[in-house]
């Protein structure tokens, strides 16, 4: 058996660029339901199966026996030109459609073992016989199916019967196909994935349906990849002969195909048997004897029809890349709105925790309770001028039990938290449930709130974060002399003097600026800096606020990748300039091989 490389020649280097094209078809991804989207899909399946049935073996094996498909429309003749060039019949012919339900391939006796295997059509089961006369067929072939149009429900994927017979010269087998506009969904896609596997069509159509759109659109297809394509025109009436096939005959002038063979088959009487005689196909048996004798022409036939399928998988390959760079760019769209979305929520959240919007409420009056009484912030708010002197009261006082302090802290800066992680959760769901191409990504999932677990983390997060901070005022104090101060207010409390700074102001506050927290946030100020200096405490409050930062931004990040992990399917840059490159290359195949037979 012959193969052929990119040059040409017999060897490996073509089957490795096509195995290569089979690999980037099937990691092709299109999950967003972009216009073309579906079309593209089932094109890439399509591509995939017809390398796999045809363009691959035909590599392998250059010399193996033509396979001349026999295709058209719902009762146009096919089994019964199949039977008339057999000789008697191997394939059923009747008026109840579809008659054929089961593919069956006739081929020379002496040439089954190009058939029987796994070579062509690999996903299609065998079944052997005889077609020579006496011979038992396999009952699937002739035996009408019981049931509705569609045949049997219990009916699965066919099996492709083979049938020997001495009448098929060597060199060339005929496959005698279901109708390209079957009733049946099943059938009419057994009939595309037939062609596809062809070197050669035989496609038959009547006087009075030779102009119907499904035969055209297939044949357009055809003269696209350079199929070597044979027209049977069927039951045309006696006189009309001449007038028909002209007509036909500019048709495929104007679709490309003028150098289609075109055989006229005359309306006439079957006999008992329902064959036609055997003048009448006595042209189309000439042809194909013509054929198979000569062993260049079948090659040149091949690889004319191997450059013509290479050159149309480029192409393909192209039409995915557009598709890709659609779903890439929409892909850009779509992250970029959840990342806004989260980024508004951490925008949010930071102001929330440095505008004194924390200093309110129920950490207020904790704080408040801590530090001493809302009398004295009243009267500290009042008279700005003793703030010193209240201050210095305070000091020599002993403060509440902090932990009332912590879990209004806590409390509130949960709430933020989930409240605005929330609010991007449901700007990100309704921008995408509006979007049809990314609607089908969510499904009936809830995107609009938060994720299970997502408030339980908050809390983790807020409590590693308080921890963070004790541990940075042990470090911050290891080398100063802990004074009554630090002692009397402990760790915590002093963390909580630093929290309550934190919130007051992005930068803190300087000496006795207020701001929008008022005098909450001033006690803690002094505090801090009678402790650790000013200049530490600026640097502490910077710390801390990057650490909440951080924090939020993590829990924000992690939320938003929800949406995120279902666009990982789209292409990336690279998967798409390596397909193009794939494309570029075949296309330099498509172009060699089609030089072997010019």
């Amino acid at each position: 058996m012959t193969s052929l490389d990119s040059d040409g020649q017999a060897g490996p280097p073509a089957l490795g660029l096509l195995h290569e094209c089979r690999s980037a078809l099937e990691a092709v991804r299109l999950p967003l339901d972009l216009p073309e989207a579906n079309r593209v899909r089932t094109s890439v399946l399509d591509a995939r199966v017809q390398l796999d049935d045809y363009v691959l073996p035909r590599y392998r094996s250059l010399d193996a026996p033509l396979l001349a498909v026999v295709g058209g429309s719902t009762g146009a003749g096919k089994s019964t030109l199949v039977n008339a060039l057999v000789g008697h019949p191997v394939t059923r012919a009747g008026a109840i459609r579809p008659t054929t339900r089961q593919p069956i391939l006739v081929h020379h006796p002496d040439e089954r073992d190009w058939f029987d295997g796994s070579r062509i059509l690999p996903g299609l089961p065998r079944v052997s016989g005889s077609a020579e006369p006496g011979a038992e067929l396999p009952g699937a072939a002739i035996t009408k199916a019981v049931g509705t149009d569609e045949g049997p429900a219990t009916m699965g994927r066919p099996s492709l019967l083979l049938l020997g017979h001495a009448t098929i010269p060597q060199g060339i087998a005929l496959l005698d196909a279901p109708d390209i506009d079957s009733v049946s969904d099943a059938n009419r896609e057994l009939a595309g994935q037939l062609l596809s596997a062809a070197d050669l069509w035989i496609f038959v159509t009547t006087a009075n349906r030779y102009a119907d759109a499904v035969p055209w659109q297939l044949l357009t297809d055809a003269a696209s990849r350079e199929i070597t394509v044979a027209i049977v025109l069927d039951r045309v009436p006696p006189g009309v002969d001449d007038e028909v096939a002209a007509d036909l005959r500019a048709m495929l002038d104007g679709k490309g195909l003028a150098a289609a063979e075109l055989f006229v088959v005359q309306e006439s009487t079957l006999d008992g048997q329902g064959m036609l005689s055997d003048a009448a196909v006595a042209p189309v048996r000439k042809w194909l004897a013509g054929i198979a004798q000569d062993s260049a022409g079948r090659a040149a036939i091949a690889r004319k029809t191997l450059s013509g399928v290479i050159a149309s998988l480029a192409r393909l390959l192209l039409e995915v890349v557009e598709a890709q760079e659609a779903q890439h760019a929409a892909g850009d769209q779509l992250t970029v709105h959840v990342a806004d979305a989260y980024a508004g929520a951490a925008q949010r959240i930071a102001e929330a925790t440095s505008e004194g919007t924390l200093l309110r409420g129920e950490v207020l009056a904790r704080w408040q309770d801590f530090v001493g009484t809302g009398e004295f912030f009243r009267s500290l708010e009042s008279n700005i001028g003793k703030v010193r002197d209240r201050i210095g009261a305070f000091f020599s006082g002993r403060p509440q039990p902090v932990s009332t302090v912590e879990e209004a802290i806590e409390t509130g800066l949960h709430a933020v938290i989930v409240d605005e992680a929330a609010k991007a959760a449901e700007q990100s769901e309704n921008f995408w449930r509006a979007d049809p191409a990314a609607r089908s990504l969510l499904g009936d999932v809830d995107y609009g709130s938060t994720s299970e677990g997502f408030s339980d983390r908050v809390a983790a997060e807020i409590r590693d974060w308080q921890n963070e901070l004790l541990a940075l005022i042990r470090s911050e104090g290891s080398g100063k002399r802990f004074t009554a101060r630090m002692v009397s207010f402990g760790v915590n409390g002093v963390a909580v003097a630093l929290i309550v700074v934190v919130f007051a102001s992005t930068a803190g506050l300087t000496g006795l600026e207020v701001g929008i927290a008022g005098g909450t946030a001033v006690v803690g100020q002094k505090l801090l800096e009678s402790i650790f200096g000013e200049d530490a405490v600026r640097r502490l409050a910077k710390t801390a606020r990057e650490g909440l930062e951080e924090r939020v931004k993590q829990l924000l990040d992690e939320e938003g990748t929800r949406f995120l992990d279902l666009l990982r399917g789209i292409p990336t840059m690279e998967e798409i300039a390596s397909l193009q490159d794939v494309s570029g290359r075949l296309e330099q195949l498509a172009q060699t091989t089609a030089k072997e037979f010019k």
